[in-house]
């Protein structure tokens, strides 16, 4: 029997917690298969938004960069 409020073994961490709104530095590397470098001349660019959480901690915003990353595929 099953405690109340536990969740099943099955069940993903993606369906508990709410949707990401923010990618890491490390996220957009690994998206554009580039360095940290490359990604920090984007920031500094101003290509898509973004907040520094803490002394270096970076979070970038997800609609905003996807929107970003849609334009360049469409060669816009």
């Amino acid at each position: 029997m099953e405690k109340s409020g536990s969740f099943g073994l099955s069940q993903r961490l993606d369906d508990i917690l709410p949707e990401q709104r923010c990618y890491t530095v490390k996220d957009i590397m690994e998206i554009l298969m580039c360095g940290k470098v490359t990604v920090y001349d984007l920031l500094k660019k101003n290509e898509f938004r973004y907040i520094r959480h803490g002394r270096g901690a970076y979070r970038i915003s997800k609609k905003s960069f996807d929107e970003w990353l849609d334009r360049k595929q469409e060669g816009r």
